[in-house]
């Protein structure tokens, strides 16, 4: 069982995102399009569980199922879909999970759904105290209990979502 952990933004995330991303863009080749940092380690000074979610775009997400054995070698969990459609998802860290990555291909609507969450909470670091807080809240009310962390934290997520979404999803280009 993983204990929930949320923890004070840690300025050492980007450089861990970026050797992460770097490993990614090597397995992925020639079908790796961006590796963009997301999730709440990707915004400065937002309390988060200490996990890295990197998301990769590619040319073709059905290309990315060959690369499951170079995925494993770098210490990855390869979990398909893992109940979205059109993602290939993958874990590091076991227990202690240490990242996440989702994949999608080029023109993916999930691609803007966390790209306008992560650049909502960057513009409006207020907001992003907020959402924090509740996390911290959350983590230390139910630290054996994801689900009720994940349950806890849905309704505010959602409604940052929505208005990320009518803030940024209509842009083509995001803060990166």
């Amino acid at each position: 069982m993983r204990k929930v952990e949320v923890l004070p933004y840690d300025p050492r995330w980007k450089s861990r995102f970026s050797e992460e991303a770097e490993a990614l863009r090597v397995v992925l080749g020639d079908q790796c399009l961006a590796v963009h940092h997301i999730g709440s380690t990707a915004v400065e000074g937002l309390a988060a569980k200490p996990v890295i979610d990197l998301m990769p775009t590619v040319k073709d997400i059905h290309e990315i199922d060959k690369l499951n054995r170079q995925f494993e070698s770098l210490g990855y969990e390869v979990k398909g879909e893992n109940g979205i459609p059109g993602r290939r998802y993958l874990q590091k860290g076991g227990d202690a999970r240490t990242h996440h990555v989702h994949i999608y291909e080029a023109g993916s609507p999930e691609i803007r759904r966390h790209l306008a969450f992560r650049d909502y909470l960057r513009k409006h670091p207020a907001e992003a105290e907020v959402y924090g807080n509740l996390k911290l809240q959350l983590a230390a009310a139910f630290p054996w209990s994801i689900e009720q962390y994940i349950a806890g934290k849905e309704a505010v997520a959602t409604s940052i979502e929505k208005r990320a979404l009518a803030e940024f999803g209509g842009e083509k280009h995001f803060m990166d």
